[in-house]
């Protein structure tokens, strides 16, 4: 740990330009970021079908050799946020000055942290997810189940909150701790490279936390942009569920150009609105619209859906994933040459390790947005709302609404309906189902204006994040062309490569880049608890603040 004649590094000068367009940027991360995500950019417009050849390549290389990194970094993480919110004198530490209150109500917080790390993924995944694996899972691939069958509904719902649960919160809620704790107590700047501090000091006022800073930004574009890709093609299949036209299809029944571009353009220029009014007005607004609008769709299928069914899926499925969760953490499947050991480590590297890398990339753009509105609260009530309640949210909404529509599918009434059409149109195929036409259509608006939400609070909070690490942690307000080309940044990244290879190019892109985050992760860990050893075991320290939870 940090020897005890050492004090803790306090200061962490970053260069950044005194003037011209760059003033209050670091000019090194800032242009080196917009280089390499230029170049990804043209390259996939000019060379559309050899850019994806080699970024499939590359994918899978990464996925044959690191899914055990993955995976195991991600247990990691998980078992580091146990030890802390467990022991009193690590979770009673502050997150920030003694004398520092939360900025937000609990109601408030919880909704932009909510909002922030999973909005999207509830409307798409909560029917899509427990679906897949009502049809497959790893216990079907092993013989012990069948899909679309009773026996696999308890399966579907261990894999689905396996994927959804801590494991996934755990990879925002550790950047965010890292770079709260260093910040706030610290005073260190607000940007990835401060959560390094106790390993490499004042190296990373230089090239070293230049290269993690990028890497950081990098990993944000590529994570929303996975979060982006998914969102656009929800939002076309709702545009086109309410009537707005036929052209919003291709002929194959996907997305067409047009339809992305015109998303995207709603999506980024609201976004971009929104992030220009700053972290106290656009997002804070739109985030409690958010979880309102939750409510009422939450509330319409727990009145409406499947009730009881979700009820006993939730209870029988957080059991499951509970009791498994040990296990789960350490599995690694590998290709053994038979059909059934083939079958499992492809299904692993194609869920399990796609969700490890794309929460590893959302981890910078999250994570920072989560330290910027919590200071003040306590490392265990930190935890609490960062990874067990928002994952208890998560349960619940895909029991309730991903029950329903396995009921239907279970008991014959939805037929092929539900499972029969892509996962963006999934949960709109549901309430088809359930509903007449016209209500049907009255549900759908209501999707569509939620979809929206969620996403503009995605990208507007990822835009003032990405701003806050270039300019070294500067969380003061920003110039309007920084926040509109971030925008324009990420709409070009989720166009280009949804035109040229669909979702899959957006996945191949994502898991490429949040690898070397992975390694900055884990170091993160490594990091605070070196930090946070030195503050409770140091009784003279001036900075040690207490938390009296008795």
């Amino acid at each position: 740990m940090e020897h005890k004649s050492k004090q803790p590094l306090t200061r962490l000068p970053i260069k950044v330009a005194t003037k011209g367009f760059y003033e209050g940027f670091n000019k090194d991360v800032t242009i080196t970021a917009k280089i390499l995500l230029g170049l990804l950019i043209v390259w996939a417009v000019i060379f559309p079908e050899n850019s994806m050849v080699i970024l499939g390549s590359i994918n899978g290389f990464l996925l044959n050799h690191f899914s055990t990194w993955y995976i195991l970094s991600v247990a990691f993480f998980l078992i580091l946020a146990l030890v802390l919110a467990v022991i009193p004198r690590y979770g009673s530490l502050i997150l920030g000055d003694k004398t520092d209150k939360p900025e937000f109500s609990n109601f408030s917080w919880f909704s932009m942290i909510f909002g922030a790390g999973i909005g999207v993924g509830m409307l798409t995944f909560a029917t899509a997810e427990p679906m897949y694996h009502f049809a497959n899972s790893p216990e079907v691939i092993q013989g012990m189940a069948t899909g679309y069958a009773a026996d696999n509904v308890r399966y579907a719902y261990k894999w689905a909150f396996l994927h959804w649960g801590f494991s996934a919160w755990i990879c925002y809620s550790l950047v965010g701790l890292s770079m709260a704790y260093f910040s706030f107590r610290r005073k260190l700047p607000l940007t990835i490279r401060s959560g390094l501090a106790p390993l490499f000091g004042q190296r990373l006022s230089g090239k070293l936390g230049n290269m993690i800073d990028i890497i950081a930004v990098i990993a944000t574009i590529l994570g929303v942009a996975q979060t982006l890709g998914f969102g656009v093609e929800q939002f076309v299949s709702s545009m086109h569920r309410v009537g707005m036209g036929d052209w919003l299809l291709n002929a194959n029944g996907q997305s067409s150009t047009a339809a992305i571009v015109v998303a995207l353009v709603v999506i980024v220029g609201v976004a971009t609105m929104s992030a220009l009014s700053g972290v106290g007005k656009g997002i804070k607004w739109l985030s409690n619209i958010n979880m309102g609008l939750s409510l009422i769709l939450f509330a319409f299928f727990l009145i409406f859906g499947s009730t009881f069914f979700g009820l006993q899926s939730f209870f029988v499925g957080l059991f499951d994933y509970v009791t498994a969760l040990p296990e789960l953490l350490v599995t690694v499947w590998q290709p053994d040459g038979t059909p059934v050991g083939d079958t499992l480590a492809t299904w692993q590297k194609d869920w399990s390790v796609f969700y490890w890398a794309w929460w590893i990339a959302f981890g910078p753009f999250v994570g920072v947005f989560f330290a910027r509105i919590s200071r003040g609260r306590s490392i265990r009530s930190y935890l609490f709302g960062t990874v067990v309640l928002p994952a208890l949210m998560c349960f619940i909404w895909f029991s309730v609404v991903g029950g329903t529509a396995i009921d239907l599918t279970l008991n014959g009434i939805a037929g092929d309906a539900i499972s029969g059409v892509g996962q963006e149109a999934q949960l709109l195929a549901m309430l088809d189902v359930m509903l007449s036409s016209g209500f049907a259509w009255t549900m759908a608006i209501l999707v569509l204006v939620l979809l929206l939400t969620y996403l503009v609070t995605t990208l507007d909070s990822a835009i003032l994040v990405i701003n806050t690490i270039n300019s070294g942690g500067n969380e003061g307000p920003k110039g309007r062309p920084h926040i509109i080309f971030w925008g324009v940044i990420l709409a070009l990244v989720v166009g280009v490569l949804l035109t040229s290879g669909g979702l899959g190019a957006i996945k191949t892109a994502m898991v490429i880049g949040a690898l070397p985050f992975s390694f900055v992760m884990v170091l993160m860990g490594v990091s605070l608890v070196k930090a946070i050893l030195y503050d409770t075991n140091t009784a003279k320290a001036s900075n040690i603040n207490w938390v009296d939870e008795t």
